[in-house]
C-alpha cells in the first residue's frame, strides 16, 4: 500500500504511519509519499505496478484519476463530493433538529464531503427554523483548533477560502437571501488564519448554483417543501448521492422517505455517525465503489475461480476420437 495524503493536510496521515511503525508492521507494507497531486498523485495513478487506486477528493480530480486509470484498466474506487440533503419535517423536536442541523453543516467548517449543506424544511416550521438557525450560526465560536473553546476552525487554505467566497457571492447574485455569516471575521486574533463566518442562505431554489454545487465550506442553503413527495423530489434532485438525512417522529414516514432517497448513506433522526462496519460511498457523481464494511474490504480483493476435475476421462466430443492413434 502507498498512501499519498493531501499536500494541504498531511499531518494526520504522517502520524498514522508513525503509529504503524510503532506497531511493528513489516517494513514496506505501508508506504508514505508526500507532494502535490499534480506530480506525485499522477505518478502513482499512472505507475504500472499499481493495481488499485482508492481516491478520496473532489469531482474534478476524481475524473482525472478515473481517466488515467482507464489507460491500463486499473481498478478504481472513488469517494468524491456531495450536496447532501437534510430533510426536516414539522413533527420533530425543534431544538434538537436545529442543533443537529448546525453540526451537520458546520463541523470542520463544512469541509466534509457528507456535510448537510442543503436543508429542506417543512413549510409550517420554515420561517421559525430559518430565524433560529441564523441566530445560532452567528454565535459559533471561531478559533484555533488547539483552543478548547473553539467550535469552528479555519478553511484549509487561503485559495480555498477565496473559492468559498466566490460561491457566496454567486448565491447573493442568484437571489438567495443571506441571513447569517458570509464574510471573514473581524476579530484581530483571527485575521492571520483562513477563517470564514458560518453562512446561512434562505429563500433558495433548486435551480440555483449555490444549491447544486458543492461548496465544501461553512455554507448551508435552506429550501422549503409542503409534501412528503416534494421533499423526496428535492432531495434527489442532485448530480451527487453521497449522504442525506430525514428528521421526523413518524417511523413509517421515516422509512418511506429513506427508502426513496438515492444516496449511499441515509440517516434517520441523526447526522454524521460513521461506522466502520457500515459500507460508505455514493451514487452518481459522488463516486464508485464502497469503503468500510465487508464490501469495502472486498474492493481490495481480486476474485478468481479454480476448478479441479478429480476423475478426468475422455470427453468423446469429436468423432473419431474413440480409437488410440498408432
Amino acid at each position: 500500500m502507498v498512501i499519498k495524503p493531501s499536500e494541504l493536510t498531511p499531518l494526520s496521515t504522517i502520524k498514522l504511519v508513525e503509529l504503524l511503525e510503532e506497531a511493528n508492521l513489516p517494513a514496506g507494507t505501508v508506504n508514505l509519499v508526500l507532494g502535490p497531486g499534480s506530480r506525485v498523485g499522477t505518478a502513482l495513478v499512472e505507475h504500472p505496478g499499481v493495481d488499485l487506486i482508492s481516491f478520496t477528493g473532489g469531482l474534478d480530480a476524481g475524473q482525472k484519476v478515473m481517466a488515467a486509470a482507464a489507460r491500463d484498466i486499473k481498478k478504481v474506487t472513488l469517494e468524491l463530493g456531495g450536496k447532501n440533503p437534510n430533510i426536516i419535517f414539522n413533527d420533530t423536536d425543534f431544538d434538537t433538529v436545529v442543533d443537529n442541523a448546525l453540526t451537520a453543516a458546520f463541523v470542520h467548517s463544512g469541509q466534509v464531503c457528507s456535510a448537510g449543506s442543503r436543508l429542506i424544511v417543512h413549510d409550517e416550521i420554515h420561517d421559525r427554523f430559518v430565524s433560529e438557525l441564523a441566530r445560532r450560526a452567528e454565535l459559533i465560536q471561531l478559533g484555533d483548533g488547539l483552543d478548547p473553546n473553539s467550535e469552528c476552525g479555519p478553511l484549509a487554505s487561503a485559495e480555498h477560502r477565496e473559492n468559498v467566497e466566490r460561491h457566496i457571492a454567486q448565491g447573493v447574485a442568484e437571489g438567495a437571501r443571506l441571513v447569517a455569516g458570509g464574510q471573514r471575521p473581524t476579530d484581530e486574533a483571527l485575521l492571520a488564519g483562513n477563517f470564514l463566518r458560518p453562512t446561512v442562505f434562505a429563500d433558495c431554489e433548486r435551480t440555483m448554483d449555490i444549491v447544486r454545487e458543492e461548496v465544501f465550506g461553512p455554507v448551508v442553503t435552506i429550501e422549503r417543501f409542503s409534501t412528503e413527495e416534494e421533499a423526496i423530489f428535492l432531495a434527489n434532485d442532485t448530480e451527487y448521492g453521497l449522504a442525506g438525512a430525514v428528521w421526523t417522529n413518524d417511523a413509517s414516514r421515516a422509512q418511506r422517505v429513506a427508502e426513496q432517497l438515492r444516496h449511499g448513506t441515509v440517516w434517520i433522526n441523526d447526522y454524521h455517525p460513521y461506522l466502520p462496519q457500515a459500507e460508505w460511498g455514493g451514487f452518481g457523481k459522488s463516486g464508485l465503489g464502497r469503503e468500510n464494511g465487508l464490501q469495502g474490504l472486498n474492493e481490495y480483493r481480486e476474485t478468481r475461480h479454480i476448478y479441479q476435475n478429480i476423475n478426468p476421462a475422455p470427453a468423446r466430443w469429436f468423432k473419431g476420437q474413440g480409437t488410440r492413434s498408432r
